[in-house]
């Protein structure tokens, strides 16, 4: 059995976001017609508070919140306007990235566009009568809590994640925040060995994304193929948590996030991904989509490490 049921966005974790996604200003683009609703709110407004959130579980593609803001300051840059839009990014983690070279590069980047960072700002509601977004934040006393108000005139929601509801209700399959509960070299269940998982539902130390999901997939085929076949699996069939995200920063530079398991750099190019470059920007916009659509979807693609041996054959 392979339980591949990904996560899902948990909507009602935050008291009247549902209601407020359906009033002006308010968007996320984890769902449905978002992308287009976040892009027309910011088009919209002609000055104001814009604030945007991450939450505290684990998301879908966790660059995507600041890649979005990103790119809305830059529109709110190019109206000539900049100096009356507010933009802030309420993070409830303490980090602006969960590896730390790239999260310095990320906090120069917020610096530079004039984007006020607010770490430990946990969004709990949406008051979306008087339009204003309540956060639970931390102080350095992690015991020591508050809610704090903000006021809006657009707002980018990072919903919180959850496994959905039919395999968190399988109590012998999961850990104890819901996640199907396997081995994360193996990708094999920690207490059924003819069940295995991937992509988001597993519980594996790192980031939710695509590029994750085609490296697990390698490693899934050739140790189930092992399995069905009675053979002796060879222990260098594992899973290095590989993981990426390309990071836009701009309409044309993006930094290529590329690690694994404990934040250890997987980079695959022959370059300083750690760098805002036009050649990423390319990489992610014309490259990855040919991989997803020609490869990926075909079952031909499974992850970039051929050519990191290539590039990098004493790393």
């Amino acid at each position: 059995l392979v339980v591949a049921m990904g996560i899902t966005p948990r909507l009602d974790m935050v008291k009247g976001l549902m209601q407020a996604l359906e009033t002006p200003g308010v968007c996320s683009i984890y769902y449905g017609e978002g992308s287009v609703k976040t892009y027309e709110s910011a088009k919209r407004l002609q000055k104001g508070n814009a604030l945007f959130t991450f939450p505290s579980t684990p998301i879908k593609c966790a660059g995507a919140p600041q890649k979005i803001m990103y790119l809305t300051e830059e529109m709110f840059r190019n109206t000539g306007r900049r100096d009356q839009y507010h933009v802030q990014y309420n993070n409830a983690l303490g980090v602006m990235f969960s590896v730390p070279v790239y999260a310095k590069t990320m906090e120069k980047v917020a610096q530079r566009k004039s984007i006020q960072v607010n770490y430990f700002h946990d969004l709990v509601e949406v008051d979306w009568k008087n339009r204003i977004a309540k956060f639970r934040v931390k102080s350095s006393n992690e015991d020591a809590e508050k809610i704090q108000d903000f006021p809006y005139d657009f707002l980018h929601v990072a919903p919180p994640f959850s496994a959905p509801d039919n395999l968190r209700m399988c109590t012998e399959l999961v850990d104890s925040a819901g996640y199907l509960n396997v081995d994360p070299y193996t990708l094999q269940h920690k207490k059924y060995p003819n069940i295995f998982g991937i992509g988001d539902c597993a519980n594996l130390p790192t980031s939710k994304t695509l590029a994750a999901i085609t490296s697990q997939g390698k490693v899934l085929r050739r140790r189930i193929g092992a399995l069905i076949n009675n053979q002796d699996v060879n222990k260098q069939i594992l899973y290095n948590g590989y993981t990426s995200c390309p990071l836009i920063t701009s309409h044309n530079t993006v930094v290529l996030a590329e690690f694994g398991y404990d934040g250890k750099l997987l980079e695959t190019l022959p370059i300083n991904q750690n760098k805002e470059r036009r050649t990423l920007f390319y990489v992610a916009t014309k490259l990855m989509p040919q991989l997803y659509w020609r490869l990926h979807v075909n079952g031909f693609w499974e992850g970039p490490s051929i050519f990191r041996r290539i590039f990098h054959p004493f790393q």
